[in-house]
């Protein structure tokens, strides 16, 4: 393991980490999800825009496609990621790094849908989806889409949802959840809009997008790639699986 990887999530052993969610299920069943007990949210984010048609070689639709495959588009100061990039994407697990001030939470998700399609309207839709696992400090599923209208040109990023925190969650992080969590959670879906759009406009500048290799773990990869790896993180409070 290299230096950077050692700290990559303050003192936490992230490889064993990762490696205990193959041991854990979805922490939720879809039978559950209703309003008003849980936030269903649709959030739309505008990339360049491409020729009316099929996706273009290399075109917006194409470069973002590759950016979401690999997770560039988080927000490293709120959400980063561990993985293994030679896993399927389909059932791949991630552990996440929900960072909330001196706090950083640790949770696993399952990638349990990969969507590749052309819609009976004619949109060219590409994107997958994951749902949490037990320990999650939510339960839902997100799932994050690239869409081409082939009509206008116009091409969009989606992410669809539904959850709500753990009704496991201990009483101080439940608290914590209900003050601050849904306002953390949009700020995360608005700085991925942001974030995509600006890497992709990037890439199709001719700027190589990521820039540079993510830090590692061993075989496992941290997204996005411009993580930044702090000895600091190691004075933050880490709590794996609060829910």
């Amino acid at each position: 393991m290299t230096r950077a990887g050692r700290w990559v999530f303050g003192r936490l052993d992230a490889g064993q980490a990762w490696r205990d969610l193959a041991g854990k299920g979805i922490n939720y069943d879809v039978s559950e999800v209703r309003g008003p007990a849980w936030n269903i949210d649709t959030h739309r984010h505008a990339l360049p825009a491409e020729r009316p048609g099929p996706p273009e070689p290399d075109g917006s639709w194409e470069q973002a496609c590759r950016l979401v495959r690999d997770y560039e588009f988080s927000p490293p100061e709120i959400v980063r990621a561990l993985y293994d990039p030679d896993a399927p994407l389909a059932g791949r697990d991630m552990l996440l790094e929900a960072r909330w001030h001196a706090i950083h939470f640790y949770c696993g998700v399952r990638v349990t849908e990969v969507v590749d399609e052309t819609r009976d309207d004619g949109r060219r839709v590409w994107g997958w989806a994951y749902e949490t696992l037990d320990g999650h400090l939510e339960r839902g599923k997100v799932t994050y889409q690239v869409v081409k209208h082939p009509g206008s040109g116009r091409v969009e990023f989606v992410a669809e949802s539904y959850s709500q925190g753990a009704p496991s969650l201990g009483r101080i992080t439940f608290l914590g959840w209900r003050l601050f969590g849904r306002r953390t959670q949009l700020r995360f879906y608005r700085r991925c809009g942001e974030r995509l759009r600006a890497f992709t406009e990037a890439a199709l500048r001719g700027e190589t997008v990521p820039a540079s290799p993510p830090p590692r773990v061993g075989p496992l990869v941290t997204a996005p790639s411009d993580t930044s790896v702090s000895r600091l993180d190691s004075l933050a409070i880490h709590r794996v699986g609060p829910g």
